[in-house]
């Protein structure tokens, strides 16, 4: 089991280079100084865990501040997709807002469940964190049987 559609910001496939981080770190700090503190790229996706239990694995997804009724799991063919949707009071009350830092919007994730009983799913959101447990697809054992000879 595993994510679909990683983002990855770096598309150019080089040879390495030790500094690339730091050039990039500095590229951006000067590019932008302080706009990391106000603008997070940690909320354009939600962070997730997911861990083998043996008969089952576990995902958990941490989405605070969202209503249950705004976070959606839909399952299409092999692919689990998570949505969750934070409504702006910001834009209603924009005068009495000194400053509005939260972030709002569509946040999405997509998953494999090729190796998941799609049938068996069971969802939680509690606190903040949705949890998913997702048991395993039963492995077909080899169908034993005797030959005749012809």
């Amino acid at each position: 089991m595993f994510e679909l559609a990683r983002r990855n910001h770096n598309n150019s496939v080089s040879n390495y280079n030790p500094f690339r981080e730091m050039e990039e770190l500095e590229r951006n700090f000067f590019a932008d100084p302080f706009g990391s503190f106000f603008r997070s790229s940690d909320l354009a996706e939600f962070k997730t865990d997911i861990q083998d239990k043996g008969d089952h694995y576990l995902l958990e997804a941490d989405l605070p501040g969202f209503q249950k009724e705004d976070i959606h799991l839909d399952l299409n063919g092999d692919v689990l997709t998570i949505n969750a949707e934070r409504k702006s009071q910001h834009k209603e009350e924009k005068d009495s807002y000194i400053r509005c830092e939260r972030s709002y919007g569509q946040y999405a994730r997509q998953f494999d469940m090729s190796a998941v009983d799609t049938q068996g799913i069971k969802a939680k959101y509690d606190n903040g964190v949705l949890t998913l447990t997702l048991p395993k697809k039963q492995q077909a054992l080899p169908e034993s049987k005797r030959l005749e000879i012809e």
